[in-house]
């Protein structure tokens, strides 16, 4: 049996053109992220060559000699290498398990608000510190939960009650860092749930309503399934970053007597690439926790794809 195709008429590559005239300034727009994706993100992966090199600043990248794999041997038998990737991953868990679920909680909480003003003054108290750098977030850290000279243990102290050592023992100083980081993510987080919830349908609120549903069943029937592909999507994210972890949030809230603990894969890096100049086995660490991550990501969303019906793309 023969297949026929049809041609590529000449009316239809004239109504292509004829659209791209008419939507040019849309193009146009779209040149402008295409250009900085190009230049900042796609271009700079060249210089992943430098981890299969031995590179040196003064020959540059293509004229330093090839080493192969020899960097990743190296880099496998480096004690501190698997300290910090230990950290990150522990670290990385507990966010997922303790930070994750917070501005979901909290969206479903504002959602059910009825005064509008109390709502929207709760919003802005919450997602308010995202926009609050690490570095000023580190300062307000150490002002208050210092052992000797904070404010809080200041208080302690009036109060007869031992100080607490926020950041100067590794199981505290764990739990400051989540703590932290959940009152400076969860609002922004909340406000990705919250557009979610607007695209549930008011009418299935209502017809609860008439089967006599209470807020919890209302809550556990509509609201959680309404915002679910939001959260798988949000949840393969988090498991894709678990080989990485922001450098700010580690770097400002750690110090030397909680290295077993804050010493984390951005650090490390940090210390390895630029305070040593070895920038071969920054970069190689760098390859080795940009593959980690590609494949945790592959991999829940090939779970999620296979228990949900639903993936990232």
């Amino acid at each position: 049996m023969e297949i026929i195709t049809k041609p590529r008429t000449r009316e239809a590559s004239r109504w292509k053109l004829k659209a791209l005239v008419h939507n040019w300034q849309l193009y146009i727009l779209l040149l402008l992220p295409m250009t900085y994706f190009l230049t900042f993100k796609y271009v700079p992966m060249l210089g992943v060559i430098i981890a299969f090199k031995d590179y040196n600043i003064f020959k540059g990248v293509l004229g330093s000699p090839w080493v192969g794999l020899g960097t990743f041997r190296e880099i496998f038998q480096m004690q501190g290498f698997y300290q910090a990737l230990r950290n990150t991953f522990m670290l990385n868990l507990l966010d997922l398990i303790v930070s994750f679920p917070i501005p979901i909680i909290l969206a479903i909480l504002l959602n059910e608000l009825r005064v509008q003003w109390f709502k929207k003054g709760a919003q802005m108290i919450l997602y308010l510190p995202h926009f609050i750098s690490w570095v000023i977030i580190g300062g307000i850290a150490i002002q208050l939960l210092a052992t000797n000279s904070g404010i809080v243990n200041g208080v302690l102290k009036t109060m007869n009650i031992e100080a607490i050592p926020f950041l100067t023992k590794p199981v505290y100083w764990v739990f400051t860092y989540l703590g932290i980081g959940i009152w400076q993510s969860a609002g922004w987080g909340t406000i990705i749930y919250l557009a979610a919830l607007t695209g549930i349908n008011k009418e299935l609120y209502e017809a609860a309503e008439v089967d006599g549903a209470n807020r919890a069943r209302k809550i556990w029937h509509i609201t959680l399934p309404g915002i679910k592909p939001t959260i798988i999507i949000l949840l393969i994210i988090n498991i894709g970053h678990m080989a990485s972890i922001g450098f700010d949030r580690p770097f400002v809230l750690s110090n030397p007597l909680v290295t077993d603990v804050s010493e984390v894969i951005s650090t490390y890096v940090y210390k390895i690439g630029i305070q040593s100049a070895r920038y071969t086995i920054a970069t190689a660490i760098g390859l080795f926790q940009a593959v980690v991550g590609l494949v945790f990501l592959l991999s829940a969303d090939y779970i999620s794809r296979k228990v949900n019906d639903q993936g990232i793309w």
